[in-house]
């Protein structure tokens, strides 16, 4: 269970928003999280996290992840 958030309910919210994204876009190529680490340059832990809204990515880290997927930035950050 990860660590209790300092973040407003909201933020967390939208933090679990965008790990969905993350998580759909991998999906829809086929993409097991070991495979996504790999082309992101991270690790599949690191990818789990940020795919349950469990750790906060850095922006280097939201970059290197829409990359991988062939996504543009804002398609996992956008609103609505």
């Amino acid at each position: 269970m990860p660590p209790p958030s300092d973040s407003p309910d909201w933020v967390v919210a939208r933090r679990r928003v965008v790990g969905d994204r993350i998580r759909a876009a991998r999906l829809h190529r086929s993409l097991t999280q070991e495979r996504l680490a790999e082309r992101a340059g991270l690790d599949r832990q690191a990818v789990n996290r940020v795919e349950q809204g469990h750790q906060s990515p850095r922006l280097d880290t939201l970059l290197l992840l829409a990359d991988a997927l062939g996504v543009p930035l804002s398609h996992l950050v956008r609103d609505g």
